[in-house]
């Protein structure tokens, strides 16, 4: 009601005032207010008046809402004792559901105490008014009809309770053991009540208005509360269901809700200029604008992808549920389920631990198993997973020289395809420096099969990892990928784990000393760090060290957020991935520093400054390590391949099979195509293999206005389309383009 009032649409404020109340004009007149006491605007300023509010809406709507309808009849009867509001109230909610309703009340007219109020307040019109609603339901109303057992009763109670299948008591806040009814009574005369249902010792009978309140003073709402509260067990009893189910929360009790005020500016409550008369429409819509309109969505405030699609954890959850389990058809909301980080922020943040990290995960994973998820979405990831889980990259030896290891450095992946110059630092250092032998693992944890929803791929990949564990003798496992730690300890408990950054944190800086580092920079944590603060402490103890003044950005270790490469985001939706990178790289005018590769990458791909903590720590190839732009999918590969060459040759004095082979042909690709092939996530080995089917059979097209010949090649699942030249220097691309689908 209040949102509407806030937009100018007081006839839609009035109607859901009325829907909810069936005495609009009383209630925002004579309201007490207790829902002020509560609001959470009081932590920032006053309260909304929300009863001012409700009453603009009465006053100032142009348009009055329909009056309620009625279901069918159910041949049911309900006595009302007593026309005040809470009788009345009963009245209105049994005769909405159908049933025959008849009011007794002992005066001349309905209404109770409320006509203790002066015009001023309340006037005559709006009591008629709010009244008609009775006639228009069908309520009958049967004025001077006292009730009791006593002498002189108009209608004997006995009688009513066997001429009706149920009967409500409202008879006010006085005495009624005069009217000997035969209820067992409580304090002061009046009816003993169960204070959730308002039964009373007899079945068929169900009391509240005055009886409950006691010596309250009186209220208005409260009466209504009451006869709702009383028509909805008498619904219940005349329908034979229970009284009691599902109803711990009526009436007022502590929300679970969480709404922050932090960073709120307190406000005070818009006075009307004339009090009387109330609220202009220009007051009101002021007033109402100050709502916090209380939601928690402290998740969605921190996180692009659930703010992104424009609504909130709750329904997203039933959503991707009925997208999983229920929906026939297309799954139309796959693309929702594969563009979340699955970074764990969203849990971090709620005060109620809800995870849509393993909503999504779950999903991903049902859909795989059922054939629902197109391959296509994870695929171009899972073929770089690949890769590095091959020959091309793949290598595990114990230390030069030593047959075993009382130690194994896993750089993980992406360490190698961005920096490979920093593997070889840190595993010359290890070798230094940690006694019993190190030797080294390259490979890939799996983790990318696992956000793919990919079990079968990462069951692969986890028991590839515990079998070549095993065969270099159990040894402790360093990783340098914050990923690959959370695989190993969580998927291997077996093995005995430790970060990179806590095993530095303890050996100390390398000596010499590089170049001094910048005084200060903004430090990201990536997001799989998130539940190991002792991971953050020892990157921050590694910086001091080095003389760097790390500044937190506002979300940080536990609440850090992701990259945008995380859960395989970037690959499933650019355009979220993007979001989050921006919106991160905004938080600071520093330079940035992390110690997680594809983070550095990522950052740098939007033109932040950053630099990977090993830039610090082993000095860079670069004079400004902070410009340096991260490579492209294809060097990621060549970058990988490379280094295994390179290892295996100065370390380990192994020649590579091919290695001083003829190169082939080259390509020559514009920095214009490369961008776009990086873009569309097109490798250079797929444009080779586009042109090396079309030269060998021959199945190519060529373009007679420009010369450019195109050809295409579906390798798997995806099409790949190469518009090229030949000439003396090479082979020249011109354009690279794919599609993801299947054409029946």
């Amino acid at each position: 009601m209040v949102e509407c009032v806030s937009k100018g649409d007081l006839s839609g404020g009035l109607a859901l005032f009325a829907s909810s109340i069936p005495f609009p004009r009383i209630i925002s007149r004579t309201c007490n207010r207790p829902c002020e006491n509560a609001c959470k605007r009081l932590e920032a300023g006053e309260s909304i008046q929300v009863n001012a509010l409700e009453r603009a809406c009465v006053d100032l709507a142009d348009k009055r809402p329909s009056p309620p309808r009625s279901l069918p009849r159910k041949g049911k009867r309900v006595a009302v004792v007593g026309a005040g509001l809470s009788g009345l109230t009963a009245a209105v909610d049994l005769a909405k559901k159908g049933y025959q309703v008849v009011v007794l009340e002992a005066s001349a007219r309905p209404g109770g105490r409320i006509h203790a109020l002066p015009e001023q307040v309340l006037s005559r019109q709006a009591l008629d008014a709010d009244f008609e609603v009775l006639q228009h339901l069908g309520v009958e109303v049967r004025y001077d009809s006292p009730v009791g057992n006593a002498e002189g009763s108009c209608v004997r109670f006995d009688a009513l309770t066997g001429d009706f299948d149920a009967v409500y008591l409202g008879p006010g806040p006085g005495s009624v053991d005069r009217l000997l009814l035969g209820l067992e009574l409580g304090a002061e005369g009046r009816i003993r009540l169960d204070p959730v249902t308002f039964a009373t010792s007899h079945p068929k009978v169900f009391a509240g208005g005055g009886q409950r309140q006691g010596a309250a003073a009186y209220s208005s709402i409260t009466s209504l509360q009451d006869g709702r509260y009383a028509a909805l067990s008498i619904d219940r009893f005349l329908q034979k269901a229970s009284l009691t189910g599902s109803r711990e929360q009526q009436g007022s009790y502590s929300s679970r809700l969480f709404t922050s005020t932090k960073g709120v500016e307190p406000l005070p409550a818009i006075r009307p200029a004339d009090p009387p008369r109330g609220y202009t429409q220009a007051e009101a819509e002021e007033e109402a604008r100050r709502c916090l309109s209380c939601q928690c969505l402290e998740c969605v405030k921190a996180c692009e992808y659930l703010a992104h699609y424009g609504s909130y954890p709750k329904r997203y959850v039933r959503q991707i549920y009925n997208n999983d389990c229920i929906v026939m058809g297309a799954r139309t909301l796959n693309r929702m389920v594969n563009s979340c980080a699955l970074c764990g922020l969203c849990e971090a943040i709620c005060p109620e631990k809800l995870s849509m990290g393993e909503v999504v995960r779950e999903a991903r994973q049902s859909l795989v198993a059922k054939g629902k998820m197109p391959p296509s979405t994870h695929e171009f990831a899972l073929r770089d997973m690949a890769f590095s889980r091959s020959e091309h990259f793949a290598l595990v030896r114990h230390a030069p020289h030593r047959d075993s290891s009382a130690t194994i450095f896993f750089p993980g992946c992406q360490l190698g395809a961005s920096s490979p110059e920093h593997v070889l630092r840190v595993y010359e250092h290890l070798r230094e420096k940690v006694d019993g032998g190190v030797g080294l693992h390259l490979g890939c944890c799996g983790a990318p099969a696992d956000w793919a929803g990919r079990q079968d791929l990462f069951r692969e990949a986890l028991d590839e990892l515990a079998g070549t564990w095993k065969r270099m003798g159990s040894p402790r496992v360093i990783t340098a990928c914050s990923s690959c730690y959370e695989v190993f300890k969580h998927e291997l408990p077996g093995v005995e784990v430790e970060s990179l950054w806590t095993l530095l944190a303890r050996l100390g800086p390398p000596r010499p000393m590089p170049a001094a580092a910048p005084r200060a920079l903004a430090i990201h944590d990536p997001c799989t760090t998130r539940s190991h603060g002792d991971v953050h402490d020892a990157v921050r103890r590694i910086l001091t060290a080095l003389g760097v003044r790390a500044e937190e950005l506002p979300y940080s270790r536990e609440l850090t957020t992701c990259c945008g490469y995380g859960g395989l985001q970037s690959f499933a939706n650019p355009e979220i991935a993007d979001k989050t990178v921006l919106r991160r790289i905004a938080e600071s005018e520093l330079d940035y520093v992390t110690y997680c590769a594809m983070c550095r990458d990522s950052f740098s791909a939007k033109g932040k400054r950053t630099l990977h903590v090993l830039d610090l720590l082993f000095g860079a190839a670069e004079a400004d390590p902070a410009s340096r732009k991260g490579p492209t999918f294809s060097q990621r590969h060549e970058n990988r391949a490379r280094l295994k060459t390179r290892l295996l040759r100065e370390l380990w004095g192994e020649q590579v099979n091919g290695e001083g082979d003829p190169t082939p042909m080259p390509l020559i690709v514009s920095p214009e195509v490369q961008a776009l092939m990086e873009k569309r996530m097109i490798l250079l080995e797929d444009v080779e293999r586009v042109i090396a089917r079309a030269e060998a059979s021959g199945e190519k097209i060529e373009d007679r206005t420009t010369g450019h010949l195109v050809a295409s090649h579906r390798p798997v699942n995806v099409t790949y389309w190469v518009e090229y030249s030949v000439d003396a220097s090479g082979i020249v691309i011109h354009n690279a383009y794919s599609h993801r689908m299947e054409v029946g």
